[in-house]
């Protein structure tokens, strides 16, 4: 597979409200990429299985044309519809197991989970018109103690800025040196970092998946430290970290721009109310009961929220750009399709499954989703990747696979010139190595995962 010379002009990214709007990129002092700054056929880009790689080289128009029109028709009626299945399954698990104790009502909370993503397709406007779809993903929202709005708007513009190193909002890797400067060692002593010892990685696992959803809310934690380029111009002296100043529930953020200010406002109100109930609650009917009957549904919801947005951005197989040569094309391609069986197609409604699509064109509502992913995999050819291997099993395996081997990312070791600025993962036992050296990881998963696109 041959790296492509071809020059990829950044896009607009499609499914917001104008599709030929251009991207907020030509706004900043990133350089869009462009045939001066494509990475060249010759230099030898290699992923973190030890594949080559080469950048895509098709146009989002390319993309929105393949995709049938039934695609792109949003049902108000549809999808209020599996707002109100979603509502009514959790309150008919809840009065039915009441008795069956904490971890059997938790099967009651997955369904929760699928009212955050119906959010979330709100969020992207999915449910047709502006106001149906604000008011629905406020309340939803609100109820599991997210600030709508505030998600809201960073989520736009993680969408903008997928896998761009210095503007994407969530799971931005740490490059080498950054790695390095977080544990206090030189490069050369990376092997005596215990970060990357199995103890740290299942460690990593349970504390990420239980905190990490208000943790992110609250610091922007694995979101971009770049706040002073920002072109919302308020991160000046602010940073990632409990007492920054970058928090999702601050107005004077600099996620937000000042015309927001009332909408974070907003947010916060939602969450007072729902945190009033919730105290009201545990007051009369006991706080145990209150445990039971929310915050360990809450945990899981947290657990099935990260653990998705986690993997469908961060495998060996995916690479990450820096403004030189960052596209909206190369970067909606840089996430991963999954499988989570009857849960993640029936229950988080194909969140998991049709993620590549959904950062093409993120209007296109998920009931559609699948039609429209088989519609862009001739267009992106073996750049669609997949992992569907042992379904559901596979699905939590990934999870240890991609924190074990995904430490930092850093340039393949023989790239040259601006290929200098396409990222792969790796971890200390695979520093710098290229192919021939023959100490890659099996790269039997990665093949099978672009045979199935």
């Amino acid at each position: 597979m041959a790296a492509s010379s071809n020059s990829v002009i950044a896009e607009s990214p499609a499914g917001l409200p104008n599709p030929t709007e251009k991207t907020a990129v030509s706004q900043l002092s990133w350089r869009q990429a462009s045939s001066s700054s494509d990475p060249q056929e010759s230099d030898k880009l290699i992923d973190g299985y030890g594949n080559k790689f080469d950048v895509p080289d098709y146009t989002i128009n390319g993309i929105r044309k393949e995709i049938p029109k039934e695609c792109f028709h949003r049902s108000a009626t549809l999808g209020v519809s599996y707002v109100a299945r979603d509502v009514a399954l959790i309150l008919a698990i809840f009065y039915t197991c009441n008795l069956g104790g904490a971890w059997f009502l938790s099967a009651a909370w997955l369904f929760s989970t699928g009212i955050w993503v119906l959010a979330h397709e709100c969020g992207h406007q999915a449910f047709s018109s502006k106001i149906l779809n604000d008011t629905l993903g406020f309340i939803m929202h609100s109820s599991l103690l997210v600030p709508y709005f505030s998600w809201k708007i960073s989520h736009g513009k993680h969408h903008k800025a997928t896998a761009h190193m210095e503007r994407d909002m969530v799971f931005v890797p740490r490059t080498r040196e950054e790695h390095c400067r977080r544990f206090g060692v030189d490069t050369e002593e990376l092997h005596e970092v215990a970060q990357d010892t199995p103890l740290y990685s299942a460690w990593f696992i349970i504390a990420r998946l239980l905190f990490g959803w208000p943790i992110y809310l609250l610091t922007n934690d694995t979101g971009h430290n770049y706040h002073e380029r920002q072109p919302e111009g308020r991160g000046k002296g602010k940073s990632n970290g409990l007492f920054g100043g970058v928090s999702h529930f601050d107005p004077r953020s600099p996620l937000f721009e000042a015309k927001d200010a009332k909408l974070i406002f907003l947010n916060d109100i939602g969450i007072i109310v729902t945190a009033t109930v919730l105290y009201y609650v545990g007051s009369t009917c006991g706080w145990s009961n209150l445990f039971r009957w929310y915050f360990v549904p809450y945990l899981w919801v947290n657990n099935w929220l990260v653990a998705t947005t986690f993997l469908q951005h961060t495998d060996p197989s995916l690479p990450h750009y820096t403004g030189e040569v960052w596209s909206f094309v190369r970067g909606a391609a840089a996430t991963i399709d999954r499988d989570f069986g009857f849960i993640g197609r029936r229950l988080f409604h194909g969140i998991i499954e049709t993620h590549v699509l959904h950062h093409y064109v993120s209007t296109i509502p998920f009931y559609h989703a699948d039609k429209a992913t088989e519609a862009i995999k001739p267009v992106m050819g073996h750049h669609y990747r997949s992992d569907t291997t042992e379904g559901s099993l596979g699905f939590i395996k990934s999870l240890w696979r991609s924190a074990r081997r995904c430490q930092w990312v850093e340039p393949a070791a023989e790239a040259k010139g601006v290929s200098n600025d396409v990222l792969f993962y790796r971890n200390r036992k695979w520093l710098r190595a290229t192919s021939e050296a023959g100490v890659w990881p099996s790269t039997k998963r990665v093949r099978r995962t672009r045979a199935l696109g």
